[in-house]
């Protein structure tokens, strides 16, 4: 029987095209193996023992003959290949019609709409990194307090400000105030609002992050935990990501490794239920993106070794992120998934499921809450014996 469930969400985490990559001008990507090429090779011993090396070819992993963990792919069923996108399916709301709003930058509505509540010009406007708009806009900001506002390409609008300039949490208020006012204009965007802190030529994000989102369209992992008296613990941005809806509880994280740290620190207090994180590991840099990812490997048996009887660990992404491609922020990939546990199946082949759907059907059957409305459960596969 299961008690506990981990849920580790990778941003990112991408392992090859998706098949309809090419219609978002992603036939080429593969975020890990680019990755791994890029660096002479990533070596990532922990995830070679869940099975990576069977679901992906990259440089330095290898394909282990016993692996301790399931494997698998994820493919994505809902068009798009944001956060929204993929976190949505993962919880098991495959969306139909995902229009992107803001693939050629931000619209000039949205920019009417942001200027008028912060009471300021902005800068920027265009499809970006955060670390490209830092570097290219970050001195202009600092000396005329404008705000730096972009877009990922998709349905997301980014607006960065220096606390100095102004307080996170009025910051915060108005961008929530922005998200009201695009809504109300017929735009779903979500709006994420990025404090950053540093000198002119060093700014990098706060942990004051807030991410302003409309609810799911449709029943969630977490609601259907939540109706049948489970706890669900968000750690990182997931809970934004979901408004809120279904948590018990929220813990804003700095970063990826900060995810982890927060989540082996809850296994002691936290019985039954699910404790799903958000992990940002990835960044434009490849030598500090293979860093990251290297980092978290090696801090899995860390994890591990808090794991009791009943106890189930995911992990996946929820997109590509491919930088080696020119002007791109997210990809349309697949992404892996690890399940493992005390006295769970050992080295199944989960296959390439057609819908991250599945994991939220996966879950919610394990900690025994309602159906969800799609996805196809493999809890069976990973019963011993």
């Amino acid at each position: 029987m299961i008690n506990r469930v981990i849920l580790l969400v990778i941003d990112g985490f991408g392992i090859g095209a998706l098949p309809d990559g090419a219609d978002y001008g992603d036939a080429d990507a593969n975020t890990l193996a680019h990755l791994a090429d890029t660096v002479d090779g990533l070596s990532l011993p922990n995830f070679e023992m869940l099975g990576l090396g069977h679901v992906a070819q990259i440089k330095g992993v290898r394909t282990m003959g016993q692996p301790s963990g399931s494997f698998g792919r994820l493919a994505f069923a809902s068009p798009g290949k944001d956060s929204i996108v993929g976190y949505w399916e993962i919880g098991g709301v495959i969306q139909s019609d995902v229009r992107a709003v803001c693939s050629s930058g931000v619209p000039a509505k949205i920019i009417d709409i942001v200027e008028q509540i912060l009471g300021r010009k902005s800068i920027g406007k265009s499809v970006s990194s955060m670390g490209g708009m830092l570097r290219r806009y970050g001195r202009e900001h600092m000396t005329t307090g404008s705000p730096m506002l972009w877009s990922d390409g998709g349905n997301t609008c980014f607006l960065a400000m220096h606390e100095s300039i102004m307080a996170p949490l009025d910051f915060h208020q108005r961008c929530r105030e922005i998200r009201k006012s695009a809504k109300d204009s017929g735009f779903l965007v979500r709006v994420v609002a990025q404090p950053v802190t540093g000198g002119h030529d060093r700014l990098r994000p706060h942990v004051g992050r807030k991410d302003f989102v409309m609810e799911p369209p449709g029943l969630t992992m977490f609601d259907a935990l939540s109706r049948s008296g489970q706890m669900a613990m968000g750690v990182g941005e997931v809970y934004d990501l979901f408004s809120g809806r279904g948590f018990t509880k929220a813990f804003p994280v700095a970063s990826g490794i900060e995810a982890l740290d927060e989540v082996i620190g809850m296994l002691s207090k936290m019985p039954r239920g699910l404790v799903c994180a958000s992990l940002d590991l990835l960044s434009e840099d490849a030598a500090q993106a293979a860093t990251a990812v290297q980092d978290f490997d090696r801090r899995l048996p860390d994890l591990f070794e808090k794991l009791r009887l009943g106890d189930m660990v995911i992990v996946t992404g929820d997109h590509g992120r491919d930088y080696s491609l020119p002007g791109r922020t997210s990809t349309r990939e697949y992404v892996p998934v690890f399940v493992t546990g005390p006295k769970l199946a050992q080295g199944v082949d989960l296959g390439s499921r057609p819908t991250a759907a599945d994991v939220g059907q996966t879950i919610a059957e394990a900690l025994r809450a309602e159906r969800l409305l799609v996805g196809d459960s493999f809890l069976d596969a990973l019963r011993p014996g």
